[in-house]
């Protein structure tokens, strides 16, 4: 085609083959990361360690969305490599964050007991740091929210190597790997640690700057492990619960003047916290809907709350856009999109409203054509066309939209 783009971009379908990671844009990032490898040292260096291996977990993310097994089979080798020979550094042994980016990296390309043993030993050697250690809540999470999703269903859940994960790190003390059984006493001693250790956190006097970054994290954390802990030992509605309690404290407005006391502390110091909570609790939503039956309102109600909040949030656009196929009405969601777009800059919302009319025209289409092969149908589907140009037309006049280049490729390759 004459020129290569660098790096990824998996954004335009060219014939039946996504556009990856080309050969050259690969190579130079590469040489990038090594180049950079030799300059850096301490804490800097184990900062770009984690930065290079979540690379190459997207490049493996993006093999399993094509399902393309024998390049994952490739892709997989490479990256694992690199893991182990990050992890052999002295500064990155007991570093908490490459070891849970190793565990996930093994989860992905299918070793599930590879990637249990990582995470254990992981947190054998974390020290007894419990709630208070955020590293320590950042891995116990990820590997509670990974068992979880092995669940068939939510019955019989209480006995789960998740919840056993959940209650070891409310305990404080060493761990110990899951031997097939949770005593019910430690659940409910577990469940009164993340009461209290919420309180504190919510009610406590955040200082300087610095403390409200890792703060912030810390307390996503917390929410995170302490509400699916209560979704698998009670049930949705004690997780969905705590969601609310928790955005209720963020959302409330203090006066900027006395920031420094408990009483005052409001979404201007958290707004990423209750960004990351709200993700959460989509996500716990669906996942539920997934496995059991459930109403698709709370869902949408949660999702359109959080979207009139955070319209550039990209998660929260794709669980709106998929909740939505489900539905055969297109108006409310319409609606929807075109509020969202008269009350903000962003460019998501407009890209996300053609991706959905898009879908609905494919889906059309293929209702049409479904008994008669490859001849076109006699009606063709122009109201869609017509709407999904309105949109491109409207998105490319507004100001972030004409310095978009995705956005007027889009365009082209829809006219095309």
């Amino acid at each position: 085609s004459g020129f290569n783009s660098v790096g990824h971009m998996d954004t335009m379908l060219q014939g039946r083959h996504h556009i990856g990671h080309y050969k050259e844009g690969e190579e130079f990032i590469q040489n990038v990361f090594h180049v950079l490898f030799l300059l850096f040292s301490g804490k800097e260096k184990s900062n770009l360690s984690i930065c290079w291996l979540q690379y190459e977990i997207s490049k493996v993310v993006q093999c399993l969305q094509a399902k393309n097994k024998k390049k994952l089979k490739a892709q997989g080798r490479k990256s694992k490599k690199l893991a182990k020979n990050l992890l052999k550094a002295p500064d990155n042994r007991n570093h908490l964050s490459l070891w849970k980016l190793y565990a996930y990296l093994e989860w992905l390309l299918g070793n599930t007991d590879d990637a249990r043993k990582v995470f254990d030993t992981a947190l054998c050697t974390a020290g007894t740091g419990g709630l208070k250690s955020p590293q320590l809540c950042s891995l116990s999470l990820l590997y509670a929210q990974l068992e979880v999703e092995l669940l068939e269903s939510i019955e019989g859940a209480v006995m789960s190597r998740a919840v056993h994960i959940l209650t070891k790190l409310a305990e404080s003390g060493p761990y110990v790997p899951y031997s097939g059984q949770v005593l019910s006493v430690n659940i409910l001693k577990a469940r009164k640690t993340y009461e209290h250790a919420l309180q504190d956190y919510l009610s406590k006097t955040l200082v300087s700057d610095q403390d409200r970054g890792s703060d912030a994290n810390q307390l996503v954390n917390l929410v995170g492990c302490y509400a699916l802990f209560q979704y698998l030992t009670v049930g949705i509605d004690a997780a969905v619960l705590i969601y609310a309690q928790t955005s209720e404290k963020l959302e409330a407005p203090g006066p900027q003047t006395c920031e420094n006391t408990g009483e005052n502390f409001g979404i201007q110091n958290f707004p990423t916290a209750l960004e990351a909570v709200t993700l959460l609790h989509t996500n716990l939503l669906r996942f539920h809907m997934k496995i059991s039956v459930y109403p698709l309102n709370p869902l949408r109600e949660a999702l359109t709350e959080a979207l009139k909040r955070y319209p550039s949030n990209q998660s929260l656009w794709r669980s709106y856009i998929h909740i939505q196929r489900k539905s055969h009405s297109a108006s409310k969601a319409r609606r929807f999109f075109d509020s969202v777009t008269r009350s903000t800059n962003s460019l998501e919302p407009w890209l996300f409203a053609i991706r959905a009319e898009q879908m609905r025209k494919k889906l059309t289409e293929n209702v049409q054509r479904a008994d008669v092969g490859e001849i076109h149908s006699t009606i063709p589907e122009t109201g869609l066309t017509n709407r999904i140009i309105a949109l491109f037309e409207h998105a490319v006049q507004s100001e972030n939209g004409t310095h978009c280049p995705l956005l007027w490729r889009m365009y082209l390759n829809f006219l095309v």
